[in-house]
């Protein structure tokens, strides 16, 4: 990634608290200006005793000037430690912010885990690059350039021989930069792959267990862990070589000083306290410097984290509106559904899914969409709620184009049933209320009644306040759905989407799910896309789809008779699930 364009997104998150930065820098460079007196104190001191005068007010002087400047560099240190954890957090809730509004199809082409881990270590890694570092380099350099500037006043030639040995060995780490980059991006990229598989794991736990697939789940996190490991220690090499080059540097330049500073004392042109005042700013050339490879090394760490955030924030997102409603109220009339000449693919390599679908489902009642796999049912219902965009064609919601409506608005007036009807980690009572948080204790009571769930309810520990565990796990498959299906209809929607919401229910909970779902469809569009004769006879219309087109649309007796697909289906697909 260009350099400008690190540092531009390296500005971005700085910007907001430059004030505090600024209050860190200045803090530690008077802690900087109190260890470049203290050279100069000793200078005094050693000179006093050749002459035999009093240094307790020059031992005074250097005990203030040591406590003053740990006790401000202690201030500065924490200030800016403060403000990098809030750069942190600032950097986390505007990512997560962005991931959660990500559209469905990038969702789809990114690895879950791989998200996550930009949100957790790829923003850890901001912590240092856009605070410390940042006055690591400023405060670093000055006080590197105003030490050099008092070695010159002291003695110009052994300044010349430090800055030798130091551009030498400075020459060498600039070297190891970039490899620094590389290798830290690259165990990033690793630490998301981790994530991935172990999302991957926890989300299939009990497939894994029942095919005993243990052992080769965890090699494939130990190998990307490995590769994370490996990368990681790279990087510290290559870290551990640039600090303790500082080290080597200045013991070179100690010696070279020591024994061209020697000589020049014997020759009488400087004098003992001199060399002994330039030695001691040699060695408080090593903060400095120290600070300046720091700020270097953690700008190499930092700018392959910037990549990896930049690159999240890149990604597709939905448009932002104004909150909805809580409860969407079916004030109004339930909605109508028009599908016109709509054509749609995933992605322009692949097949089209929907190849000109049109049908026109007027108000309340129930459409039951129905055909083979891979017929495009369950596409219609991500088209309604703008999942994906359609590529051909329009589909209308109350005679406006779905793409012309306000997506929180849209949503706000659907209740959508999942095909698989997660459950989220949580109560039972934060399940049903995710979608009507304001909901009273009534509705809640009659929508419990309603879906069956009420007793349920009076058998678990907690009643609504029992934890269901994570995605529900400690549900069977037919409450999971009986909770998704009380979840929509407590939003009490103008437009209800069940995506084979009744395939996991036993006949009796079935029957009673029917009857809700019929009651609501007096007030409300039901659409449905079932596999169960019991549930399809009970449509107003039935939308037959094969190969992404519309077949036919009728009753059930009406289809039976007139098109040979849905007999077919009627006399083996659907009594086939219905007996089961």
């Amino acid at each position: 990634m260009p350099a400008r364009e690190v540092w531009r997104a390296l500005y971005g998150h700085f910007r907001p608290h430059r004030a505090a930065v600024a209050l860190g820098a200045a803090l530690a460079l008077v802690g900087a200006a109190s260890g470049l007196a203290q050279p100069l104190a000793a200078k005094e001191l050693v000179d006093r005793l050749g002459e035999g005068r009093s240094i307790a007010s020059v031992l005074v002087v250097l005990t203030a000037l040591v406590v003053f400047g740990t006790a401000v560099e202690a201030l500065g240190s924490y200030v800016l430690e403060r403000t990098a954890e809030s750069v942190v957090l600032a950097a986390r809730r505007s990512l997560i912010g962005r991931l959660l509004r990500l559209r469905l199809p990038e969702v789809e082409r990114t690895q879950p885990g791989d998200l996550m881990s930009r949100v957790t270590s790829d923003t850890t890694l901001l912590r240092a690059v856009t605070t410390q570092s940042v006055v690591s380099a400023a405060t670093g350099g000055l006080a590197f350039l105003a030490t050099l500037v008092l070695m010159a006043l002291m003695d110009p030639v052994l300044l010349g021989v430090t800055l030798g040995v130091i551009v030498l060995i400075g020459g060498a780490v600039a070297l190891l930069m970039p490899r620094i980059a590389a290798a830290t991006r690259r165990s990033q990229e690793a630490v998301g792959e981790i994530s991935t598989v172990l999302e991957r794991a926890f989300g299939a736990f009990r497939t894994i267990k029942a095919s005993g697939a243990e052992d080769r789940e965890t090699a494939v996190v130990e190998a990307a862990a490995e590769r994370a490991w490996r990368h990681g220690v790279k990087s510290a090499k290559w870290q551990s070589m640039a600090g303790s080059s500082i080290g080597l540097a200045v013991q070179v330049s100690f010696l070279a000083v020591l024994g061209i500073g020697g000589a020049r004392v014997a020759s009488g042109a400087i004098s003992v306290s001199t060399l002994i005042a330039f030695l001691l700013f040699l060695f408080y050339l090593i903060e400095p410097v120290s600070k300046l490879v720091e700020a270097a090394t953690q700008y190499q760490v930092g700018s392959a984290a910037i990549a990896r955030i930049l690159e999240a924030e890149r990604l597709e997102t939905e448009a932002a509106g104004p909150a909805p409603a809580p409860v969407a109220v079916a004030d109004g009339p339930s909605a109508s559904v028009v599908f016109e000449d709509v054509t749609f693919r995933y992605r322009d390599d692949l097949p089209p899914v929907h190849s000109g679908v049109s049908f026109t489902v007027p108000g309340a009642g129930m459409t039951a969409f129905v055909g083979p796999s891979g017929a495009g049912k369950t596409t219609v219902f991500g088209l309604i709620e703008r999942f994906y965009e359609a590529t051909g064609g329009r589909v209308l919601i109350d005679g406006k184009d779905v793409r012309d409506w306000p997506l929180a608005e849209l949503r706000a007036a659907i209740g959508y049933v999942e095909q698989d009807a997660p459950v989220l980690s949580g109560t039972l009572r934060e399940n049903l209320l995710f979608a009507a948080p304001d909901a009273t204790e009534e509705e809640l009571t009659g929508v419990l009644e309603r879906a069956r769930l009420d007793g349920l309810v009076a058998r678990l520990p907690q009643g609504l306040d029992t934890v269901v565990g994570h995605r529900g796990s400690k549900l069977s498959g037919g409450e999971r759905q009986r909770v998704a299906i009380a979840r929509a209809l407590l939003r009490r929607p103008r437009l209800l989407l069940l995506d084979e919401a009744t395939s996991q229910l036993d006949a009796v909970n079935e029957l009673a799910l029917r009857d809700a779902v019929a009651e609501a469809a007096r007030e409300t569009t039901v659409l449905v896309v079932a596999h169960r004769l019991s549930t399809v006879t009970l449509a107003d219309r039935i939308v037959v789809m094969d190969a992404g087109r519309v077949r036919a649309v009728g009753t059930h007796a009406e289809l039976v008779a007139e098109d040979t697909l849905y007999a077919e289906l009627a006399a083996t697909q659907f009594l086939a699930a219905d007996a089961g």
